[in-house]
């Protein structure tokens, strides 16, 4: 038999130490004690991360609506102004049709036809 024609894995076994399972348990015991208490205090501090952040986006959110209704007093507050502005026209313009009307009527009483 050459050495071509032997297993790659041939031996392997032998070669591996005997695997002590309560060893295994202890190590990884250790492991998962050494790691775990920062890992809980990470997971508890993105909690309390992620809760300030949705009472952030809610605060957000209200003051965003009170943006909003501000902007819809100051349309309306506009309009209330140009409504003012169009009753002042009209007014105006109901006096010179009144003084042209009272100056038609002497000018028909004068005996001047229009």
């Amino acid at each position: 038999v050459g050495l071509s024609d032997a297993s790659p894995d041939e031996g392997v076994v032998e070669d591996l130490p005997l695997i002590d399972e309560k060893a295994v348990e202890q190590l990884t015991e250790g492991l998962i004690s050494h790691y775990l208490p920062d890992l809980q205090r990470s997971k508890s501090a993105l909690q309390e991360l992620t809760q300030n952040q949705v009472v952030l986006l809610e605060t957000l959110e209200q003051e965003i609506s009170k943006f909003k209704e501000c902007n819809s007093i100051l349309d309306i507050n506009a309009l209330f102004s140009e409504a003012k502005q169009y009753h002042n026209k009209l007014v105006n313009i109901r006096n010179e049709m009144m003084m042209l009307h009272e100056k038609t009527s002497k000018l028909k009483v004068s005996g001047i036809n229009i």
